[in-house]
């Protein structure tokens, strides 16, 4: 485990330990925080002797995401009890259904713009961020991928979640949101977190303002062709100090938004990925369809293309478009 990470872990150890002694001070006769502060005592003696994160069973690493998620876990998942793994997948379960109620309202439709969007983590909780909020018949739309996948990563994408709702509610320009964002991810994530983006402000007159931060080329297409808007900015949580600028593009009526994580265009079979051009060139062959009728028709081609071969990456698809 990275040393950044290692420290963090400590001091989250340390912080909990204090905290139960001050418990168990209050509250002698209490044996489950007693039993608590043993239990932190142990990983901290861990660390100390450089066994931290190590199964107790099998002496191999223990799963990252669980030691983020859980800095007192003991023993790889390979080595977990019956009543562990249980307790493990009600938990896996709970997080999945939360998740899934931070999603947008499907088929959403805000003044002349009309949306769809297809969720598909890997596992049970996705690293995937996508939102749409309506405010005064402009949408506001949003797409990222956090790094790193399973607890951990989805934990960092309920927080994207919850600071551009917040933030949203203030008035402040989209590209200060963006900014503020990026300030807080630097503050608070581990070392090596970091979470691409690209969002928009879609307003009545057909305009749209787009920031894309480290994130897959966005795709317009309609009738007057197809072209990407590239990436403008680094990824949110890489540094402190960071400009995020934005494109402006005028949409027609008829016209799409096509918005996708890697796990859309790193979609390989058995000799290559599905990759940007050939969602370009997909997507411009079927430019008349509606939002939901083009994201199915992605959908069912990348699945012949993969030819069965599974997915490693979750998978999410946005497509906003200009009503005719």
């Amino acid at each position: 485990m990275a040393t950044l990470e290692a420290g963090f872990l400590q001091g989250q150890l340390e912080e909990r330990k204090r905290r139960l002694e001050v418990a168990v001070i209050s509250a002698p006769q209490n044996s489950d925080v007693a039993a608590l502060l043993r239990e932190v005592d142990s990983a901290l003696d861990r660390m100390a002797e450089g066994t931290y994160g190590l199964c107790l069973e099998c002496h191999e690493p223990v799963e990252r995401d669980r030691l983020l998620a859980d800095p007192l876990v003991r023993y790889c998942l390979d080595h977990l009890t019956l009543a562990e793994r249980a307790a493990l997948q009600r938990d896996l379960d709970l997080a999945s259904e939360v998740q899934r109620n931070l999603l947008p309202q499907k088929g959403l439709r805000v003044g002349c713009w009309e949306t769809s969007y297809h969720f598909a983590p890997v596992g049970a909780v996705s690293g995937d961020y996508c939102d749409l909020i309506p405010s005064d018949g402009r949408l506001l739309f949003l797409l990222g991928d956090v790094s790193g996948k399973g607890v951990a990563a989805s934990m960092l994408m309920a927080q994207l979640h919850a600071l551009f709702r917040s933030l949203t509610g203030i008035s402040l320009p989209l590209g200060q949101i963006v900014t503020r964002v990026n300030r807080f991810f630097c503050e608070s994530a581990l070392a090596g977190q970091y979470a691409t983006l690209v969002c928009g402000l879609a307003k009545p007159t057909g305009e749209v303002e787009i920031h894309n931060a480290g994130h897959c080329p966005a795709i317009v297409v309609g009738r007057g062709g197809v072209f990407c808007i590239e990436p403008t900015g680094m990824p949110l949580g890489m540094f402190l100090e960071t400009e995020f600028s934005a494109t402006s593009v005028q949409l027609e009526a008829g016209d799409t938004l096509f918005l996708y994580t890697d796990g859309l265009s790193e979609a390989s079979n058995e000799t290559c990925e599905y990759g940007v051009d050939r969602v370009m060139t997909f997507v411009h062959q079927q430019a008349a369809r509606q939002p939901a009728e083009l994201i199915a028709a992605c959908l069912d081609d990348v699945r012949t293309f993969t030819n069965g071969v599974p997915r490693f990456d979750d998978m999410t698809v946005l497509a906003v478009r200009r009503c005719d």
